[in-house]
């Protein structure tokens, strides 16, 4: 059984730069003594980490598991017990695509105490710091997140029909290897190859990339990217925004242009 002390604070990060975290994420972040940590946490957030904490890296990337979500399950149960204060720090929002419900779950059928702090999610953060709405009035009236996440060599299960939508935003997470499957059926289904679409790479950090293109041109410009990097796809009407609204990494000519008189 737990003791009166056993609990864990499962932590949103945000999408990397530390200035996101919320101020109840730095608190947890500063005061704890053992920190489980994701691969999407930037190593600034890091850096955030007591000199004495122990970190303890459960990182995945697409299809390579450095430890087996059952694994941290069962690991974060053993942390609690120990009397420590645990921080499982998720990059994101720990209840969007993040897996925290679940473990959440597996701590409560073990009697442990949690709490749930919320991340900016990587659709608004990355979003937001590519200068692209995510619903705009009379372009965009609203947005679906969805995983591009499939089990091996099997297909993405998804209501296709319901996603071609001209005049909703499609926020795709995990999906740099099903891209191609998801241009084909969205296309497919009646969503124009005309409409626009972002790739957003290390979104809201320093070496942010921001790659602005089209429905069907988006799946040869994500195979041709060269770095396996924190990477989300925006595709709809709104993407075209960012000619306009971008303003983190602005390119030195935009910034310009935007700067004259009439622009």
């Amino acid at each position: 059984m737990a003791g009166p002390s056993s609990s864990v604070s499962i932590v949103g990060a945000g999408p990397g730069d530390p200035d996101l975290l919320t101020v109840k994420a730095h608190r947890l972040l500063a005061a704890a003594e053992v920190v489980v940590y994701d691969k999407l946490v930037s190593n600034e957030i890091l850096a955030l980490i007591p000199p004495g904490a122990t970190r303890i890296f459960a990182g995945k990337v697409a299809r390579r598991h450095h430890m087996p979500q059952d694994q941290i399950n069962r690991l974060l149960v053993s942390l609690a017990r120990s009397g420590r204060r645990v921080v499982r720090l998720k990059g994101g929002d720990p209840f969007l695509f993040g897996r925290g419900g679940e473990e959440a779950a597996h701590l409560a059928a073990h009697g442990i105490a949690f709490e749930i702090v919320p991340g900016i999610t990587s659709a608004s953060g990355c979003a937001a710091y590519a200068g692209i709405p995510l619903t705009h009035r009379g372009i965009a009236q609203g947005v679906r997140f969805v995983t591009g996440h499939a089990k091996e060599d099997e297909p993405l299960d998804l209501d296709w029909a319901s996603l071609a939508v001209a005049d909703t935003t499609l926020v795709i997470y995990m999906g740099r290897i099903t891209v191609r499957q998801i241009c084909d059926r969205l296309m497919a289904h009646g969503l124009g190859a005309s409409t626009p679409a972002a790739i957003l790479v290390n979104g809201t950090r320093p070496d942010q990339e921001v790659t602005i293109t089209s429905l069907s041109c988006l799946a040869d410009r994500v195979e041709a990217l060269d770095l396996a990097a924190p990477t989300l796809l925006v595709i709809g009407e709104v993407v075209a925004l960012a000619e306009h609204l971008r303003w983190f990494d602005r390119p030195p000519a935009l910034a310009a242009a935007a700067s004259r008189p009439g622009s």
